[in-house]
């Protein structure tokens, strides 16, 4: 069971039962529900991170998580940390950047957690950091420009 509220961009879910009990994911990006789903909650700290279970359909040949997988999973951090800043507004990636710093087993809980380097405008400007089971995998900057304000 879980938790839904509609907004003009997709659906917020709150999930109620599981692993990610109390935690959130939207419904409505197609790609992002086949990649993950991908989980956001917000910290005591007031920060966001976001998570998922590394699953063997995220793996390449080689048997680590393909690293378009930490990629996408990082475009999707990237608007998770910049949620207070967006305050509801529509959205889009301009650039994403990463450096592979370690790989990611099956089975193993992905994270993500980062800031804002500059914000405050039409850009906003945020780098993070993706660890599997606490080690670093991927670090990564992006940029996200606003398309609308309410």
């Amino acid at each position: 069971m879980s938790e839904a509220v509609e907004t003009s961009y997709g659906t917020l879910t709150t999930v109620e039962t599981g692993e990610f009990a109390g935690w959130r994911y939207w419904q409505g990006d197609p790609f992002e529900t086949r990649s993950g789903p991908f989980f956001m909650r917000r910290e005591d700290d007031g920060s966001y991170v976001s998570a998922f279970r590394a699953e063997p359909r995220h793996m390449n040949g080689g048997g680590f998580m393909h690293g378009g997988c930490l990629l996408t999973f990082a475009d999707f951090a990237l608007f998770a940390i910049a949620t207070d800043e967006l305050a509801g507004d529509h959205a889009v990636t301009l650039n994403l950047a990463g450096d592979f710093l370690g790989s990611v087993q099956d089975g193993a809980l992905v994270e993500a957690r980062g800031e804002i380097t500059r914000g405050g405008g039409k850009t906003i400007f945020v780098r993070g950091l993706i660890t599997g089971d606490g080690k670093p995998a991927l670090s990564f900057t992006g940029i996200i420009r606003r398309l609308s304000r309410r």
